[in-house]
């Protein structure tokens, strides 16, 4: 695939799950006038006693709200002062394919079986209802994600790499069909918080201004200034600092020696930013066209500077040698809270950006062909 968040295979396939769970499980909650709070009122089958926890995604440091399970039963009561995305999971971590929902105030109902949390019903919301709409047009195209997380398994388990990558071909297809569905919700529902939620969860995990920008500025104030609508506000201005004549944000990270490197000690050479890691699956496979494209235009002022998000310094250094990346190589080892990574607003790797000889972004994301067609372009 083009992008994704986490690439080794378990990060491959951690993605898919949770585009899958996110697609196909989450219901919403809207306020109810008449009510100062909320309250959730919930039945799991199944399940006589226990305890159930409430995790609020807006804070995830937060410790979860928990609710005891008397005959199957259990209650929530509070506050929300604007609707909040939350899990509701049978567990003390949300390993346990939670059920998400947007708590709003008001009263909310819910309905699981112990054996399908994450496929329960959530009821007594207006907002719910938009999301439905939404989740109906969705479920073709979450049957093939489901298909090709099988596929892709399949493939890996037997070691072949070409079908994994004819996979993420098929993939990155099914996300942009993903995408134009989401487009046209929000152009349909701009004052839903729904609108948001989907925006930031999905357009600004792979974003393009161009595309982004537009969707953004169509939402109503109230919906731009929640919590989701802010999250997709910084994504832009992200994206503002590091769009096509921009001049590249610089900073400063150790290579392999521990020795400081500079993306600005590389003005007057055309430069290009790989952002990769060695449990990425798709940048492992990319590697070698960009080792291609270094060989043949290194002797015409072409350099790289390759950018890891690993945590672990021996996998980083492993994967270099191993996929004869000679070009020079920096990591703060803090995986996907990396300071240049936090910069550019990285999300999903493989990520690239190429500078001109003063700095500046005269393209991103290249891929195989790509890469080497632009680099033809400016240095024959």
């Amino acid at each position: 695939m083009a992008t994704f968040t986490a690439f080794n295979n378990l990060h491959f396939m951690k993605r898919l799950v949770t585009l899958f769970l996110l697609f196909t499980a989450f219901a919403t909650a809207c306020k109810d006038k008449a009510a100062p709070g909320y309250v959730i009122t919930g039945k799991i089958t199944g399940l006589d006693s226990g305890q159930v926890y409430l995790y609020n995604l807006q804070n995830e440091a937060a410790e979860p709200d928990t609710a005891n399970i008397v005959n199957g039963s259990f209650e929530f009561e509070g506050a929300a002062e604007e609707p909040r995305f939350v899990f509701l999971s049978l567990g003390e971590t949300l390993r346990h394919q939670p059920l998400g929902f947007f708590l709003q105030n008001g009263n909310i109902s819910i309905n699981a079986h112990v054996d399908s949390l994450q496929s329960g019903t959530v009821t007594g919301s207006a907002a719910q209802d938009d999301f439905k709409k939404y989740q109906n047009q969705f479920t073709i195209l979450s049957d093939k994600q489901r298909a090709l997380i099988e596929e892709y398994q399949e493939a890996d388990m037997a070691g072949n790499m070409n079908k994994m990558m004819e996979i993420q071909m098929r993939f990155q297809e099914l996300e942009k069909e993903s995408k134009k569905l989401i487009a046209d919700f929000v152009k349909e529902n701009p004052a839903s918080y729904v609108s948001p939620f989907l925006l930031a969860q999905n357009y600004a995990m792979d974003a393009d201004e161009g595309e982004l920008k537009p969707l953004y500025n169509a939402l109503d104030e109230k919906v731009k200034g929640s919590f989701f609508g802010k999250e997709v506000g910084k994504t832009l201005e992200l994206l503002e600092k590091t769009s096509i004549g921009a001049v590249a944000p610089d900073f400063t990270l150790n290579n392999q020696s521990g020795q400081p490197v500079s993306l600005s000690s590389f003005k007057g050479k055309y430069t290009l930013i790989d952002f990769w890691a060695s449990w990425c699956g798709p940048c492992r496979q990319e590697n070698p066209n960009i080792v291609q494209a270094y060989n043949t235009y290194k002797p015409k002022g072409f350099e790289i500077l390759g950018v890891s998000l690993d945590e672990k310094r021996e996998a980083w250094e492993k994967a270099i040698e191993q996929d004869k990346l000679t070009w020079t190589q920096v990591s703060d080892l803090k995986g996907w809270q990396s300071d240049a990574a936090a910069q550019y607003g990285i999300k999903a790797i493989p990520m690239n950006y190429l500078l001109d000889k003063e700095g500046k972004i005269i393209a991103k994301n290249l891929r195989g062909a790509d890469l080497v067609a632009k680099l033809k372009e400016i240095l024959n």
